[in-house]
């Protein structure tokens, strides 16, 4: 998997590439955590280049919106292909977390 940051504004917009599973979500709750303890209560994660998500992705996932929410923060999730949207509409995730169909989506009213 490949992670990548980008910022518009002053939000951190963290790029997923590959797949998000047990092999990968140590990574990522990692990088999550850093871009957290670096300050920043409000990340935008976009999934456009997700291929797969497993539950040790959704763990990750949750972690990091319970963590920006300990801040009053807000952890919003973009661009879920067919396959990850269904596993986040079976898991219930799709009504846990902020969810939007596009990045322009997430990013509306979501400044610092």
């Amino acid at each position: 998997m490949k992670l990548d940051t980008r910022e518009v504004g002053n939000l951190p917009i963290v790029d997923f590439q590959g797949n998000l599973d047990a092999n990968t979500s140590f990574e990522a709750e990692e990088y999550l955590k850093k871009l957290i303890d670096q300050g920043n209560t409000k990340i935008v994660v976009n999934f456009d280049k997700l291929g797969f998500i497993s539950s040790s992705g959704l763990r990750i996932l949750l972690v990091t919106a319970k963590r920006l929410r300990v801040s009053k923060g807000d952890l919003r999730i973009c661009n879920l292909n067919e396959t990850v949207q269904e596993i986040f509409d079976i898991s219930g995730l799709s009504t846990i977390l902020s969810v939007f169909t596009s990045e322009e989506n997430a990013l509306e009213g979501f400044s610092d």
